[in-house]
């Protein structure tokens, strides 16, 4: 399969690494300009969740390009949220025929994210991995379960099938939803929980530490599920779950995790470690929940409280 990769972010290059070793030819679309600025290489120190954790040191050429003409069979738009919209727009024009698969965090409306493609080519998904660039050095990782659904009209046929197959052949597990808009939506505000938590008690060790703050991580989740609904989204078992387990349960669990040797654990350090938890990165997910709340009438009394620690400062 030719794939491109949308941009040569941390979980592009991440999944890139693993769909050539899988076989398949992966190039890179970057901004005009850009492939002079980046090197020819990419040197990964990752952990490979696919087989257990394995520590990988390799320096991985890549192929760069500053144009969307050629013939590929999938294109895999990984990007930030609030960078969609200009991304879809500019791959409008250029798609071609290829599969194009909406890889990651999503929080307006999916359908009309990708209104200006063909619904027929889009395929969702979501990743399990993370980690940072430190120069040419890439430090996080991949975990074996990837994600994959659906959002209404969009694809179900061997376009899905060739995606999913392709994470498959390439050594990861497959776990589908039938109703991706929430599953995404849920996804959200975990993030939004977690990430503005971290921001008021100083990161990941402090989370793992703190039986209060890992509690109220579920607390400021369990305030934005009604925002879920009414969103038109239909909060399920995960919601469920933040909704009527105790919270304090949930804080424990959380802390063993975070406070662990583990996967998740060692990701989200390493997040920290490229700063993609700062206030200004990280806040990103709770200003955009925090405008839609307040612009349906939401009250999340526990987030507004927290704003000064995410909003955008004015010079």
């Amino acid at each position: 399969m030719r794939i491109l990769m949308f941009g040569r972010g941390t979980i592009a290059t991440l999944y890139g690494w693993a769909f050539a070793k899988a076989g398949h030819e992966v190039e890179f679309y970057v901004r005009p300009g850009r492939s002079a600025q980046l090197p020819p290489a990419v040197d990964l120190r990752i952990r490979d969740g696919r087989k257990r954790g394995a520590a990988v040191t390799e320096r991985w050429p890549t192929t760069l390009r500053e144009d969307v003409d050629a013939d590929y069979d999938l294109v895999v738009l990984s990007v930030n949220h609030d960078q969609l919209d200009d991304a879809v727009e500019f791959l409008s024009t250029r798609v071609g025929g290829a599969t194009v698969l909406m890889f990651g965090n999503v929080w307006a409306d999916p359908a009309a994210v990708v209104s200006a493609l063909p619904a027929s080519q889009v395929v969702w998904g979501f990743p399990g991995g993370g980690g940072g660039f430190d120069g040419s050095t890439l430090r996080g990782g991949v975990v074996k379960n990837v994600f994959l659904g659906f959002v209404d009209d969009s694809n179900r046929g061997a376009r899905y099938q060739a995606v999913r197959d392709l994470f498959r052949g390439a050594g990861f597990a497959v776990s589908q939803s039938r109703d991706f808009r929430s599953w995404l939506w849920f996804h959200f505000i975990m993030d939004a929980g977690l990430l503005t938590q971290g921001l008021a008690v100083g990161g990941r060790a402090e989370l793992a530490r703190s039986r209060t703050a890992a509690r109220d991580v579920f607390l400021l989740m369990r305030e934005m599920v009604p925002l879920l609904k009414a969103k038109g989204g239909t909060p399920r078992l995960g919601a469920a779950v933040v909704s009527r387990v105790p919270a304090v349960l949930l804080g424990f669990a959380l802390r063993k995790v975070l406070g662990g040797k583990n996967m998740l654990s060692f990701l989200t350090e390493e997040l920290e470690r490229a700063g993609h938890t700062s206030g200004e990165l990280a806040g990103v997910y709770a200003r955009d929940v925090l405008a839609d709340a307040r612009r349906l009438g939401v009250p999340l009394p526990r987030l507004t409280a927290l704003e000064p620690l995410f909003a955008v400062k004015h010079h």
